[in-house]
């Protein structure tokens, strides 16, 4: 059976954060830790951001390992970490990560059921106001 896409242990509330990059290899561990990914996918996360911003608005930010990463995928999975107190991305705020690992072409839906999600103003205060992992995980778990 496939490893659950987003669980308690892929959540980190109230991250303290200094700058973009920490926030993308802060990010990218949780998928380490959890073993949806090889560690070199940090990396990529890191090589993504470079090439594009990964910040798609509405206090958001959605770090991914670039194309050539694919292969450092062991799991399709999730990692969500709430900054209250935000990370600047180039002159945007951010208070919630979203990192991605998609087996195949796995991610492709995994975004669009965050960009739904993270489109509702409301559900960005919900998620950056949880007090509770499972705040987090209901919020994501009602987009099918």
């Amino acid at each position: 059976m496939a490893k659950e896409i987003l669980t308690k242990d892929n959540i980190t509330l109230n991250a303290l954060l200094t700058n973009k990059e920490e926030a993308i290899r802060f990010t990218g561990k949780i998928l380490v830790e959890n073993d949806y990914v090889e560690s070199s996918y940090v990396e990529k996360m890191l090589e993504r951001e470079e090439l594009t911003t990964t910040y798609i608005g509405n206090n958001v930010a959605i770090p991914h390992g670039t194309e050539d990463a694919k292969g450092a995928v062991k799991e399709t999975g999730l990692s969500v970490v709430i900054s209250p107190e935000g990370v600047d991305f180039n002159g945007n705020t951010v208070n919630i990560l979203i990192g991605i690992a998609g087996k195949g072409n796995e991610h492709l839906e995994i975004l669009s059921k965050i960009a739904l999600v993270c489109a509702d103003e409301g559900n960005i205060q919900k998620l950056i106001n949880a007090s509770t992992k499972e705040e987090i995980m209901e919020l994501f778990s009602e987009v099918n």
